[in-house]
């Protein structure tokens, strides 16, 4: 078994639902600004995914005490947690063939000025071919929405990209835009040569988890994860 058929069994073992290989080339410039050469140095990413419940992202419109602290434990620190394991024993298992590797920990903010970490999970997943990213700045996918988390691995490794960026799929839609109780989405749809900023209002969007965690202890929104199309449906029905 060459090493690309060796990779992704051991992560689709360990409970990976997505698994994907990208070419990093093309924002080579995007990621030294954001994570430094540190990060920009390594030519691959492998994106690995989780899909989370449905019953519990089903909770987020309740706008329940008890349904927020069920959605944090087990839709962010639990499912965290497992793909920060999944990346480690993978990320050990190619540095054991003699290869760098960088694991870049799910869901962990580094930069408070920016808010942002020093590595976009979603970029790696986008060029892996797993997803587009979203007028909610969110990996969407195909067949869950952006009812998934993510974990990236940077490598030298010698292992083959499994698809390319994927075309945005939003069309007209504009429903990750409308829900959003701070109005943070312009509703611009992605392009590589504009900064977030003109998606999306990180800093508005921030001191509302902040004012949440102050008033009721603790912080969860997620209606533009929930309130996509893609993640509700499956066919011609809905997951609800």
């Amino acid at each position: 078994m060459n090493l690309d058929k060796r990779v992704s069994a051991l992560a689709l073992s360990l409970g990976a639902d997505y698994y994907g290989v990208a070419d990093l080339s093309s924002a080579r410039d995007f990621i030294r600004s954001q994570g430094g050469e540190r990060v920009a140095h390594y030519p691959r990413a492998i994106a690995i995914g989780m899909v989370l419940q449905d019953s519990i992202v089903n909770l987020l419109p309740d706008k329940d005490t008890t349904g927020a602290i069920l959605y944090r434990h087990i839709a962010y620190d639990v499912v965290n947690l497992f793909l920060d394991q999944i990346a480690l024993r993978v990320a050990n298992s190619v540095q054991k063939e003699g290869y760098s590797v960088f694991s870049v920990p799910a869901s962990k903010r580094t930069d408070d000025e920016h808010i942002c970490g020093v590595f976009s999970q979603k970029l790696a997943a986008h060029l892996a071919g797993l997803g587009w990213i979203g007028k909610s700045c969110l990996l969407v996918t195909p067949d869950h929405g952006s009812r998934v988390r993510w974990v990236t691995i940077l490598t030298d490794a010698p292992i083959t990209p499994t698809g390319s960026a994927m075309e945005s799929r939003c069309g007209t839609c504009t429903a990750c835009v409308d829900i959003c109780p701070e109005q943070a989405f312009t509703g611009r749809s992605f392009s590589e040569d504009e900064p977030r900023e003109a998606r999306f209002n990180a800093a508005v969007c921030d001191e509302y988890f902040k004012e949440m965690e102050r008033s009721r202890g603790v912080a969860v929104c997620g209606l533009c994860l929930y309130i996509c199309p893609y993640g509700r449906k499956t066919g011609s029905g809905k997951k609800e």
